[in-house]
């Protein structure tokens, strides 16, 4: 198979030069509402590896850019802290045949951090794509969860642009009692 990025021959879908040269992760934090939120990566540095999430190549970029954040995240993650976690992803809806918040969250599994998948499922399936906040304010998402309660959660998704959906995301499961620790997101936009 070829790098994805510069096309040279690789076992990965990254090669390790591309890995180590565009693709290491920058753990920016931003606070939205009450929640802080930290992104791997700046949206305008991977922009184009997100346009694929609603194709076929998708699949493998979305697994490759969370092998190279999530993943070494949470391993650190579970050195400092020995407690039970749970990780919720935004909307884990299936289309073009994979969910790409749930690739993200699946490379967060381990001992300690159980994911839940597709518990955090939108009502409202409108696009935000490109639309300005007060649309975004206009259409809310309508979150239902159907998760453990009582418990303490990392909340995920690929994107945080103006925080409207993570916000919404948060107040629902702060509402179904469970405690949001922090988002992660793979991008966020400055």
């Amino acid at each position: 198979m070829r790098c994805l990025s510069c096309h040279k021959l690789s076992v990965e879908t990254f090669c390790e030069t591309c890995q180590t040269n565009l693709l290491q992760a920058s753990v920016s934090k931003r606070v939205v509402g009450t929640l802080e939120v930290y992104s791997f990566f700046n949206y305008q540095h991977i922009e184009d590896l997100l346009f694929t999430k609603h194709t076929p190549q998708g699949f493998k970029v979305y697994k490759a850019l969370a092998q190279l954040s999530f993943k070494p995240f949470m391993q650190k993650f579970t050195q400092e802290s020995q407690e039970k976690v749970y990780v919720v992803g935004v909307d884990e809806d299936v289309k073009s045949g994979y969910a790409h918040v749930a690739l993200l969250t699946h490379e967060m599994k381990m001992k300690n951090v159980k994911v839940q998948h597709a518990k955090l499922m939108a009502q409202n399936k409108v696009n935000y794509s490109g639309k300005k906040l007060q649309f975004r304010l206009e259409n809310p998402r309508d979150f239902v969860y159907t998760g453990k309660k009582g418990i303490e959660v990392i909340l995920v998704d690929d994107i945080i642009t103006t925080g409207t959906t993570l916000i919404e995301a948060a107040s629902v499961l702060r509402e179904n009692g469970v405690k949001v620790l922090f988002g992660l997101t793979l991008a966020g936009v400055n």
